[in-house]
């Protein structure tokens, strides 16, 4: 079974090289790594993992903690497909897609791009009920939602303690994101139960990815 697993390591040389050792030793294979931020000699990165079925996913957490500066921030089954090119592939594809179909692609692809739960697109204003355009498989349903962040002016973190959050919602530790899609009555949401929290460095991604998709889809056909 795969698993991704999330670890803030210090910022070294030979880092990764040790965790991987450390992983190896205990059988587990390393598929994948993706770092998403670096700073304050500290890097956050993404290990995606194929776990033998005689092991427990505490042996993940245990192999790589016995690395010294080593910490889990999260630990999740992981399911989907892997690539190296996730946004470059998501880009391609809304150039040709049909007029009107972007936004159900971006709720489609997004949390592959992004190893998180759902996504969804939403269009609406503090003053009512919101419409969702288009959302991703496990997506919880925002219809009747007045959401007091909408219209969007910038991309912002939506923590799962949130007042506005339903309690079940809260309950269920949703993390969420958004930043505008095209205009600010409408914006992209990314979301996963249970965390870890979205880091800043995934909301720039996002902002940048989310930026680029408006552009291709509002462009000419060639």
């Amino acid at each position: 079974m795969s698993y991704l697993l999330r670890l803030v390591v210090p910022d070294r040389p030979g880092i990764l090289g040790a965790v991987a050792t450390a992983l190896g030793e205990a059988g587990i294979d390393i598929v994948s790594v993706d770092v998403l931020e670096r700073g304050g000699d500290v890097a956050v990165d993404d290990i995606v993992v194929d776990l033998p079925p005689d092991r427990l996913p505490d042996n993940l957490i245990t192999a790589a903690q016995a690395v010294p500066g080593v910490q889990v921030e999260s630990l999740r089954p992981f399911a989907g497909p892997l690539d190296t090119h996730r946004e470059l592939e998501l880009l391609e594809a809304l150039s040709r897609a049909a007029e009107g179909t972007g936004a159900k692609l971006l709720a489609a692809e997004l949390p592959r791009v992004f190893h998180s739960g759902w996504a969804v697109v939403l269009s609406g204003d503090a003053d009512g009920p919101c419409e969702v355009l288009a959302a991703s498989d496990a997506a919880p349903s925002f219809d009747g939602m007045t959401l007091p962040w909408l219209p969007l002016s910038s991309a912002r973190l939506l923590p799962s303690e949130a007042d506005w959050l339903p309690e079940r919602w809260r309950e269920m530790a949703i993390e969420m994101m958004a930043t505008p899609f095209v205009s600010p009555q409408t914006a992209v949401v990314l979301g996963r139960s249970g965390g870890p929290a979205f880091r800043r460095s995934e909301l720039l991604r996002l902002v940048h990815l989310a930026g680029i998709a408006a552009s291709v889809v509002h462009l000419p056909p060639a």
